[in-house]
Formats: C-alpha cells, structure tokens, sequence
C-alpha cells in the first residue's frame, strides 16, 4: 500500500469512527442545543484538539505504552471513566434549570472556551480513543512512512475531527432543534446524563481489559 492510500484509508477510518455514537457526539449535540451555536462549535474545535493530540501519540508510536504497561492503561479507563461520571452528574443537576433564549441574545449560560475545554477534556478522557488511533496506524501505516505523512496526518485529522463536530453543533443549533429541546429539557439532559454515566461505567468495569 502506497502512503498516499493508507493515509486516505487511515483518515476514512477515523471519520467512520467520529460518526459513531459516543460521548462526544452527545456533549456537542448538547451544548449546541442548550447553550448556543457557538458553545457547539467551540465543543467541536476541542474534539479537533484532541484528534491532533491522539494523532500524534499515534505517529510517535506511544501508543504500545498503554497496551504494554497494563497498569497505566488501567489507570486511564478508570480516571476517564470518572471524569465522564463527574460529568454527567452536572448536566444532571442542572436538567431541572430553565433556559430563556430570545433572537438577539445568547443565553447567559453560554461560554465558548469553557464549552472548548470541556469538548477537548472529553475527547482525550477516553484511552479506548487513544488505542484505537494507534491501532489503525500501526495497521494501515507503513512501517517508515515518509516525511510528509507526519505534517498531512495532524491537519487532515484534525479537519475529520472538528469539521464533522461543527456539521453536529450546525444541525443541531438549528430553531427546530432548540425549541423541541427547550419543551423537554430536564428528560433530555437526564437521558444524556445517563448515557454519558453508562459510558463510564463501561470504561471502569471494563478496566482490566486490555485488548479494544
């Protein structure tokens, strides 16, 4: 395989990836939907963030640290499980706190580079994440892969990352969208909150497993 072809492969898996249902399609729907269309779109450069950051752990090869030092991968499911917990306990306790928007005005709850950190500490509290770049690079990259692999990978994974974030916080900031959110807020922010709980859970029973 050409590196011009496995960087398309490896790019196209990490899209399929994004696209999947996870933590941070829910915190990014969220906060487009409850906050604003800019607290979604800073969310989606902080998923890009992370990308890049995972992408590099991937290029530098570290990633067999974590599969060969079992207690540090450990330590990592557990510590982002926890943090997913801590975080969904919050949109939990505050499910039952109206929201008032109006045309010409953010809701004052509305903060981009708070919005930004959460969307980035969430991308990088999952090392499932983190194996499954640097499985897909060890597979499909190869083995002396030319120089301009490592300044393409970072910018075109961070664009996979980030632009299919913003198509979320796009849709999903739309007045359709806000208003449905708007009438059921407290159950839609308690079913994110349970979904994003049960997800680290997962990640802590799921602890001692070293392996995908």
């Amino acid at each position: 395989m050409s590196p011009s072809t496995a960087v398309a492969t490896i790019l196209t898996a990490l899209l399929i990836g994004a696209m999947s249902p996870g933590p941070s399609f829910v915190i990014v729907a969220r906060n487009a939907i409850g906050l604003s269309r800019r607290d979604g779109l800073a969310t989606a450069l902080g998923m890009g963030i992370g990308g890049v950051f995972f992408s590099g752990i991937a290029l530098l090869g570290l990633y067999t640290l974590l599969a060969a030092v079992t207690w540090l991968y450990v330590s990592l499911k557990v510590a982002g499980g926890l943090y997913l917990i801590y975080l969904a306990s919050k949109i939990w306790r505050g499910a039952s706190s109206p929201l008032a928007f109006d045309q010409g005005t953010a809701n004052a709850g509305s903060n981009p580079r708070k919005s930004f950190w959460i969307g980035l500490s969430t991308q990088l509290s999952n090392p499932k994440t983190a194996i499954y770049y640097g499985s897909i690079f060890a597979a499909l990259l190869p083995q002396h892969p030319p120089l301009w692999c490592y300044f393409a990978l970072p910018p075109a994974i961070f664009s996979i990352e980030a632009g299919w974030y913003t198509v979320v916080a796009v849709c999903f900031s739309s007045k359709r969208p806000r208003e449905l959110y708007l009438r059921a807020k407290t159950w839609v922010d308690r079913v994110a909150a349970s979904a994003i709980t049960a997800l680290g859970l997962r990640l802590i029973f799921a602890a001692h497993r070293v392996g995908l």
